[in-house]
């Protein structure tokens, strides 16, 4: 078994009943009797899917991973300023963030596994490598200078607003309109 993609009914229950656990709560919080519990299973069931709760955590980063690189995606491909394309995840990040309040799942998690080894962990920071990949790529298509250094900017402006969502303050409008003065900034002028 895949640990990212359970197969089973069972295995997608699990997953869901871990996601609202973990991120709620926490990841070291939560045991496995719990999620059973929460998603109609067995230990057995979850061991037998999972293989360890840290294969479990693992595929409930993963699954949150894909979901988000698909709304950034499905939105870069409908925006066609490549400008404005570059900031997209800032808009995505909107949307996203009015039903994920407790913050990022990622940052959370690479907080609670500090273990570069733990499956988990990987997941999580690679998700931040690609999104400052993602920056790169989009700064470079908009034909910014400085794609690299844009990227990493936009990286710790995206986070900041990110991690600042539990608080009651709004960090993203600012945030936003700081980076959309960034790639203007890197931007070639437009004719």
């Amino acid at each position: 078994m895949q640990e990212t993609q359970p197969v089973t009914p069972a295995g997608r229950r699990i997953v869901a009943a871990a996601e609202e656990l973990f991120y709620e709560r926490g990841i070291t919080a939560v045991g496995v009797d719990l999620i059973a519990q929460h998603s109609g299973v067995t230990k057995r069931t979850l061991y037998n899917q999972f293989g360890s709760k840290d294969h479990l955590v693992a595929a409930y980063l993963a699954e949150r991973d894909q979901r988000w690189r698909s709304m950034v995606r499905t939105a870069v491909d409908a925006c066609d300023d490549p400008v404005e394309t570059v900031t997209t995840p800032f808009r995505v990040l909107l949307t996203w963030s009015r039903t994920n309040t407790r913050g990022c799942a990622f940052i959370n998690a690479l907080a609670e596994l500090p273990d570069p080894s733990h499956p988990a962990h990987r997941i999580a920071a690679d998700q931040k490598s690609w999104l400052r990949d993602l920056f790169r790529e989009l700064a470079a298509a908009a034909g910014c200078s400085g794609p690299d250094t844009l990227a990493t900017r936009l990286l710790v402006l995206h986070e900041g607003a990110l991690a600042t969502r539990p608080l009651p303050l709004d960090t993203l409008s600012e945030s936003t309109e700081l980076a959309r003065a960034l790639v203007r900034a890197s931007a070639p002028p437009r004719g």
